[in-house]
């Protein structure tokens, strides 16, 4: 049966940046496809309520919460997987992000800061991950990058710069680490997520998302949730060194954010 390669049955995940959207959604719907999952975030209490839901589909759930932006942390959730569960087949890098601000503005310090977060966090879990998988006859990793990492748009040059560099790498080490560990990444368009609170609630700026996007509307979790199970599972398992663009079709960032020219 073409599903029964969806499945996940026995396999351990560990997620990023998984207390509530995008995150939360892969970690439910792995846990669906019958994966235990390691879970991450600052936010206790969000990590609760998505290892409750993760339970509620039948797996087991290890809620980490931890500071992210703190490398020997996210090493560390690679220790949990293997106390738990004894094994890891995936990582998901979910968690990164970097506020959009004008050119004169984006500071050296602010890229570093943005490669820190959205690139060195992903190596640091992909690296540390690297052994234990190998344990078990190999894994996979997603990283979730940007579809600005491809286009452009005002105010985005830390960010978008820092999800180019992260595709980048997705490309770089499935090489490194072929045949045993894929690595693929997503690059996720506008999303209904926490980040995209304020645009939501703007009626003018919503509608020009919506309009900047082919499929005529924001992109929910769920939909980044799906395409993780699908590069995650045997059914990816001839995908490596890819970047899926998950964005509605988006080719073009038109977006106004009101970021000054400078």
């Amino acid at each position: 049966m073409i599903l029964d390669r969806y499945r996940m049955d026995g396999k351990v995940a560990v997620i990023t940046g998984a207390g509530r959207g995008i995150g939360a959604a892969t970690a439910v719907g792995l846990a669906q496809a019958g994966a235990d999952v390691v879970i991450s975030a600052r936010t206790a209490d969000q990590l609760a309520t998505v290892a409750e839901q993760v339970e509620a589909a039948g797996r087991r759930a290890v809620a980490v919460p931890a500071n992210l932006n703190d490398l020997d942390a996210v090493a560390a959730l690679v220790d949990h997987a293997r106390d738990a569960f004894g094994r890891l087949d995936l990582v998901v890098n979910n968690v990164g992000g970097t506020m959009p601000q004008s050119f004169m503005d984006t500071t050296a310090k602010t890229m570093e800061d943005a490669f820190h977060f959205n690139v060195a966090t992903a190596h640091t879990l992909l690296h540390a991950a690297v052994p234990l998988m190998l344990e078990g006859g190999g894994g996979s990793a997603v990283n979730i990058s940007s579809a600005m990492g491809r286009l452009a748009a005002r105010g985005f040059v830390a960010y978008g710069t820092a999800k180019a560099a992260l595709a980048h790498y997705t490309r770089l080490s499935a090489m490194d680490l072929a045949p045993k560990i894929r690595v693929n990444a997503i690059a996720v368009g506008s999303v209904a997520t926490s980040a995209l609170d304020i645009v939501m609630q703007i009626d003018e700026m919503r509608t020009a998302m919506e309009d900047a996007t082919p499929l005529g509307r924001i992109g929910d979790p769920e939909d980044i949730a799906a395409a993780i199970v699908y590069l995650a599972s045997d059914a990816g398992s001839y995908v490596t060194g890819k970047v899926l663009e998950v964005d509605g079709g988006t080719e073009a960032a038109t977006l106004d954010m009101n970021i000054p020219d400078v």
